[in-house]
């Protein structure tokens, strides 16, 4: 449903309209506003069921605009790569409005998504942020962990940023020794997902624990556990890659069963 090129020779369609990470609701209750003419300052976006889409950046929200969050937990499915790349777009506008060679102010290009220095030359585009994302299990349980800033009682998969030079596994083998103490043997790569909260890209991994000895290193993580598949602690929301290879796991113990 979502084409990416961008409708740049569009002068009307619809709109997205994004603040502090906050996006109106349209008229149908959706994050799309009507159909209407678009200023130079929006951005062409995509193509959405087959309609044009522009971003715009306002000045600030308004009380009842709903953060990106919340309109991914609401959403049908089908909906996260338009709201991911409204999200992750209007960051990375906010954000690269100078030179980062220079410090001119730089000019968006309407073409691609770029921003172009006239005075150096330099031209920068959306920063894409690699992370690895991984469920540790040992048989059928399941290591899950909290972060100092997650909602009271939630637990998720553990995950990291990857490092210069390094290979996404090597990024799994090194993040699980460094939050909880553990080494794994066999991986299994799962799929990847665009996470805009600003600009990673998720790469979801399967991996088997050496032992179930977990020392958590008291800053990233603040408490790990072994869970059973049949006493968990709260999950994480539906719409994110750590909900899917936990209910990927729960599916595959459930038809060993």
């Amino acid at each position: 449903m979502l084409r990416r090129e961008l409708p740049h020779a569009e002068a009307s369609g619809r709109v997205i309209r994004l603040a502090e990470g906050r996006i109106a609701p349209g008229p149908g209750g959706g994050p799309l506003q009507a159909e209407q003419p678009w200023t130079a300052a929006m951005q062409p976006l995509c193509w959405w069921r087959d309609e044009p889409v522009a971003l715009s950046l306002e000045a600030a929200a308004g009380d009842d605009w709903p953060e990106g969050r919340a309109w991914l937990a609401q959403l049908p499915e089908s909906w996260y790569p338009l709201v991911s790349t409204a999200l992750q777009v209007g960051a990375w506008l906010r954000h690269h409005r100078f030179c980062g060679c220079c410090g001119a102010r730089a000019a968006r290009l309407d073409r691609e998504f770029a921003m172009h220095c006239a005075h150096c030359g330099h031209r920068n585009y959306p920063r894409i942020s690699p992370c690895i994302i991984t469920l540790v299990t040992h048989g059928d349980a399941l290591l899950l962990a909290r972060s100092p800033r997650f909602p009271p009682g939630r637990y998720s998969t553990l995950a990291g940023f990857i490092e210069p030079g390094e290979a996404a596994e090597e990024a799994v083998r090194r993040e699980i020794h460094e939050e909880v103490g553990l080494a794994v043997g066999r991986l299994r790569y799962f799929r990847s997902q665009a996470w805009p909260f600003p600009h990673s890209l998720m790469l979801g991994f399967f991996a088997e624990a050496a032992s179930r000895r977990i020392r958590i290193d008291g800053q990233e993580i603040s408490d790990a556990a072994w869970f059973s598949p049949t006493r968990l602690p709260q999950l994480p929301p539906l719409y994110s890659i750590s909900r899917a290879l936990i209910e990927t796991h729960l599916a595959e113990v459930g038809a060993r069963r």
